[in-house]
């Protein structure tokens, strides 16, 4: 399975249909062995890294994508090292 996400500044929009966006603080649940995917659609550039360590984007651009797969249960904070009031969490479950 994979999860599709989008840099965007808006903290009011939640995951919804297998898309979602990610904004200051929000959460996405999902299963052990999915794939979830950033996508960068805003003007400014972004990053993905995860307070643990355990995956961190390079800069990217307009239009540009990470993925990372999410193989064990856990709570996961990410951050972009950018602009740090933009995080989430993913939570991964057994």
């Amino acid at each position: 399975m994979t999860v599709t996400g989008t840099w965007k500044l808006d903290p009011g929009c939640v995951p919804c249909g297998g898309s979602f966006r990610f904004g200051m603080g929000l959460t996405l649940t999902v299963g052990a062995g999915t794939s979830v995917t950033w996508t960068n659609r805003d003007e400014e550039p972004h990053t993905v890294v995860a307070g643990d360590g355990s995956f961190h984007s390079p800069g990217m651009g307009t239009g540009a994508t990470f993925s990372h797969t999410f193989s064990t249960a856990g709570t996961f904070d990410y951050v972009c090292s950018i602009h740090p009031m933009m995080h989430g969490t993913v939570v991964v479950t057994g």
